[in-house]
């Protein structure tokens, strides 16, 4: 099977989630699954979930669990580098089938890493290896060099209305 590079962008909800389902896939049939979280730490029920399935499922965090606006903190930016690494082992080791950089688009956006940095994972990516990169603002460039994009936008969502994220639903 040739894997794919998949983006998941644009200012829409659902772009974590539309990853987490092609793990899902992928665990049911028999595949495993490296998920690094970017600029996220914290309780989600769907990563609760997830670690159920230690055996295939291997999620790891490289945010502090603050929301990043704008300028990253230092501390962020070495949990980024962290994350960037272990990625580029994961993808060099070629043991999962499906490797997931949630909000990889954002730490692009944001300095963390460079665009020129997620290229090489392209570039590096074992021929199996299905890669999702999730996150708002894509770049051209990153979008041009996938094969598969997603661009997710709001048309209405109840948040407007002053509903808050609730377990098992959205968090």
């Amino acid at each position: 099977m040739q894997g794919q590079i998949r983006i998941y962008t644009g200012k829409g909800k659902g772009k974590t989630t539309s990853a987490l389902g092609y793990t899902v896939r992928a665990v049911g049939s028999g595949k495993t699954v490296f998920i690094g979280q970017f600029l996220k730490s914290g309780k989600y029920s769907e990563i609760a979930a997830l670690k159920q399935f230690p055996d295939q499922i291997t999620v790891e965090h490289y945010g502090l669990g603050k929301f990043v606006k704008n300028r990253p903190s230092p501390e962020d930016v070495q949990a980024g580098i962290s994350g960037y690494k272990k990625i580029k082992a994961v993808l060099e080791n070629g043991r999962h089938d499906l490797v997931v950089m949630d909000e990889g688009n954002i730490a692009v956006k944001y300095g963390i890493i460079s665009e020129q940095d997620l290229l090489t994972l392209f570039d590096m990516k074992p021929d199996h290896v299905e890669l999702v990169v999730t996150g708002r603002g894509a770049s051209q460039t990153v979008i041009d060099r996938a094969d598969h994009v997603v661009e997710l936008n709001e048309i209405k969502h109840y948040f407007k209305q002053g509903v808050k994220a609730r377990v098992g639903i959205e968090k």
